[in-house]
């Protein structure tokens, strides 16, 4: 692992652009760019479409390691290059922001309320992968979806090993159990997993993680993981809250930096110019920094 690297994560400004849709969100995400569904026949056209937007995205004067310290790229993403250069190889070397890949494969139905990581098959390859392109990090999502004490704990145990596992590779592993925002007893399904996460960073002897939750329904509720010597970093998902109730909700969290999708990419269309599409992300990154740097 690079010590500069895993340095300008612990203590950089800025926070982490989330790139990641995968096969499931792609369409949604396409849509929301001002891209039909009617526009595109195959998978590998969408993926095509996808990789543009992330191209336009990312090589975006706008998109500025003075704000960003890191981007999650989907495995499509980093298989392929932007300006001549793989992702990844791009992302460090050209705009000094660290590269980051999701590697989960999706979650199972929804059981003690919640939905655990399906079983990660390709994960040894996709990372053999990812060290050919020098990936800092990993990303992997599960979800919490009521206060199920059973569900909550399970959750966490596969976040942990999945995260030793590839602590141990040479990643940075980035564990990410959300709570989702619409449950209606989030805050109890909160401190459930706060209590399980604090239990089992105590097991932990050199690790290193990143955390990515949701923001909490208190205000700097998560202060005794962000100040634990075993994390690197605290980030938080914006679930689904818009780009303004995001940025707000965040600002309101002490050392909470921000991993969003939807609210930072939310006003960019297709048919923009690259005038006005720069624009428009320069103010949803202008936000989202400041409501990270609180």
């Amino acid at each position: 692992m690079d010590k500069k690297q895993i340095d300008l994560m612990k203590n950089g400004r800025g926070f982490i652009a989330a790139m990641d849709q995968s096969g499931g969100s792609t369409p949604g995400a396409l849509a929301d760019y001002g891209i039909k569904e009617t526009e595109y026949e195959t998978k590998a056209e969408m993926f095509e479409l996808v990789q543009a937007m992330r191209t336009r995205v990312i090589t975006s004067p706008s998109f500025s390691s003075d704000y960003i310290l890191g981007a999650i790229l989907f495995k499509h993403t980093m298989n392929n290059k932007m300006e001549g250069k793989y992702t990844a190889e791009y992302l460090w070397q050209e705009k000094g922001i660290l590269p980051i890949l999701k590697v989960d494969q999706g979650t199972e139905e929804k059981e003690n309320g919640v939905q655990l990581m399906k079983p990660m098959t390709e994960l040894d390859n996709l990372l053999e992968e990812a060290k050919k392109h020098n990936i800092f990090g990993t990303k992997m999502r599960s979800v919490i979806h009521s206060a199920n004490p059973k569900g909550i704990k399970e959750i966490a145990a596969q976040q942990f090993e999945y995260g030793k596992k590839i602590y141990e590779a040479g990643f940075i592993p980035i564990l990410e159990p959300e709570v989702n925002i619409e449950s209606d007893d989030k805050l109890e399904s909160e401190k459930i997993l706060k209590e399980e996460i604090l239990k089992l960073l105590e097991t932990l002897d050199y690790e290193q993680y990143i955390f990515k939750l949701s923001i909490p329904s208190q205000p700097d509720f998560y202060k005794e993981i962000i100040e634990h010597p075993n994390v690197v970093r605290l980030v938080a998902l914006s679930g689904g809250y818009s780009q303004k109730e995001a940025v707000d909700k965040l600002s309101k969290n002490h050392n909470m930096i921000a991993s969003f999708s939807r609210a930072l990419l939310q006003d960019l269309k297709v048919d923009q110019s690259d005038e006005k599409f720069n624009q428009v992300l320069k103010d949803a990154v202008s936000k989202i920094y400041q409501a990270s740097i609180t």
